[in-house]
C-alpha cells in the first residue's frame, strides 16, 4: 500500500468520523467560548495535520503521473476538508451544504484510489518500483 493510499484511507475515516458528529452533536451555545475554542483546537490539530501530509502526497502524485484528478481537484479538496472540520465542531452550515463537501472529498479520494490501482508500480515516494 502507497503512502498515498494510506492517507486516503485515513483521510475516509475522518471524514465519516466528522460526518457523525456533525449530524450526532448539537451547534454550541456560545461560538466565541474560549473553552469550546481550546478544545476544538486541541481535537483538530491531528485532522489538519493528517490534511497537510495528504495534500503533500496528493500533489506530488497528480503532477507526476497521467491520472483523472487535476492539481486543482487537490487543492480544492484540501480547502473543503478544512470547512468540514470547522463545520463539524461549529455545525453552523445546512446540512445539505455540508453533504456536498463531504461527497465532493469522497469523490477524489476514490479517484485517486482508482488511479493509484491503475498505475501499477507507482510506489508513494514519486518514483517507479
Amino acid at each position: 500500500m502507497t503512502t498515498l493510499q494510506i492517507y486516503n484511507k485515513q483521510l475516509s475515516d475522518l471524514m465519516a468520523r466528522l460526518k457523525e458528529r456533525f449530524l450526532t452533536h448539537e451547534p454550541p451555545s456560545e461560538k466565541h467560548d474560549k473553552a469550546f475554542f481550546e478544545m476544538v483546537k486541541k481535537e483538530t490539530e491531528p485532522m489538519y495535520l493528517l490534511l497537510r501530509k495528504w495534500h503533500q502526497a496528493a500533489e506530488e502524485f497528480v503532477q507526476q503521473r497521467e491520472v483523472s484528478v487535476h492539481p486543482q481537484q487537490v487543492k480544492s479538496t484540501e480547502e473543503n476538508v478544512h470547512l468540514i472540520i470547522l463545520h463539524s465542531y461549529y455545525i453552523d452550515i445546512k446540512s445539505e451544504r455540508y453533504m456536498d463537501y463531504h461527497q465532493s472529498i469522497g469523490y477524489v479520494i476514490q479517484l485517486l484510489d482508482e488511479d493509484l490501482d491503475r498505475i501499477e508500480g507507482y510506489n508513494g515516494e514519486g518514483e517507479n518500483k
